[in-house]
């Protein structure tokens, strides 16, 4: 069942990357680069990736999405960042509903999210541009660590789209 929770400033470091929906990959695969990184500085992550939508043009096959790994304090800079940026997750209230299952089956779970939204009559941290959505912070955070359980069809994954 969907619910509102309020989240402070959650620090992370990601990548970006605008994909199509055949593309995902090219950022999705760059989560495992993202722990690596950050082992290799002794920064442990404050939790699992996720994924941030930050422009979503359906009618055009294109999203601006990131990969990212929350941490406590990102580590200083020291030039050797490459792709990998330091940002932080807007404090906010969000709305959230979690799911177990692939990946591939979530549009019906964000489906039964916006239409929930709807129906409370929350509004969307969000805009819109050129027939784009721009997302304020929309979320698919994965607690479930796929080294431990390699198959998708056994996450949880949790959406959390933040309201205005």
């Amino acid at each position: 069942m969907p619910h509102v929770v309020e989240h402070p400033d959650r620090p992370y470091v990601g990548v970006r990357k605008t994909i199509t929906m055949t593309t995902f990959g090219e950022v999705a695969d760059r989560i495992p680069g993202l722990f690596a990184w950050l082992e290799r500085r002794g920064v442990a992550p404050a939790g699992g990736p996720f994924l941030r939508y930050r422009a979503i043009d359906l009618a055009a096959d294109r999203l601006e999405v990131e990969a990212g790994v929350p941490v406590a304090r990102p580590p200083a800079a020291d030039g050797t960042e490459g792709e990998i940026f330091a940002a932080v997750l807007p404090a906010g209230r969000y709305a959230t509903v979690s799911h177990h299952g692939h990946p591939d089956r979530l549009a019906g779970v964000i489906d039964d999210l916006l239409a929930w939204a709807a129906k409370e009559n929350l509004t969307w941290d969000l805009t819109e541009r050129d027939g784009a959505e721009l997302w304020g912070c929309r979320l698919e955070h994965y607690p479930t660590d796929p080294r431990i359980e390699p198959d998708p069809n056994n996450w949880d994954i949790d959406l959390e789209f933040r309201l205005a």
